[in-house]
C-alpha cells in the first residue's frame, strides 16, 4: 500500500505544479508587453515587413544594434531587390529612420509611432521621399511596419 500512496502523492504534486506554471505563463506574457512609450531599440531589432498605402509593393527591413551609437539601431531595407541602408532610433514611442541609397546622402525618412497595445510589434507613420527615386514618384506614403514572427 505504501508504494501506491507514494505514486499518488507524486502525481498530485505534479498536477498542482503544472497548473500553477500555466497560470504564471499567462501572467508573464501580459507583463512582458511594454507600452508604446517604453519601446527601446532592443525591442526594434529584427526583421520587419513594411506595407505602403496606395503601393502594391512593400519592403522588408532588418534592424540591428548600431555599433557606434548607443541607443540607436541601423539596418537595411529591401524593395524587390533594391537595397538601401537605414539608421534610426525610437524614443517615447516615436520612430525616426533615415534611409540612404548610396550610404552618403539621405534619400528618405520614416517618421512613425509605435501602435499602443502592439507590444512594440507594429509601427504606423509616414515615409517621405527626399530624392527623386520613389517607386511611384510620390513625395510620401503612409506606412505600417509589422515585426515578423520569430523575432522577439
Amino acid at each position: 500500500m505504501k508504494p501506491l500512496l507514494t505514486i499518488f502523492l507524486i502525481a498530485s504534486c505534479a498536477l498542482a505544479t503544472g497548473a500553477r506554471g500555466q497560470n504564471d505563463l499567462k501572467t508573464s506574457s501580459t507583463a512582458n508587453c511594454p507600452a508604446a512609450t517604453e519601446i527601446s531599440p532592443l525591442h526594434v531589432y529584427g526583421l520587419w515587413r513594411a506595407e505602403f498605402e496606395s503601393l502594391s509593393q512593400g519592403a522588408t527591413l532588418l534592424f540591428e544594434k548600431h555599433p557606434e551609437l548607443a541607443g540607436s539601431f541601423r539596418g537595411a531595407v529591401n524593395r524587390d531587390g533594391v537595397k538601401a541602408l537605414l539608421a534610426g532610433d525610437v524614443d517615447q514611442g516615436e520612430l525616426t529612420l533615415e534611409e540612404s541609397l548610396d550610404g552618403q546622402h539621405i534619400s528618405a525618412t520614416w517618421l512613425g509611432t509605435v501602435v499602443e497595445n502592439s507590444c512594440g510589434k507594429e509601427i504606423k507613420g509616414l515615409w517621405n521621399n527626399t530624392s527623386n527615386q520613389a517607386p511611384d514618384g510620390a513625395a510620401s506614403h503612409p506606412f505600417v511596419l509589422r515585426k515578423l514572427p520569430g523575432w522577439q
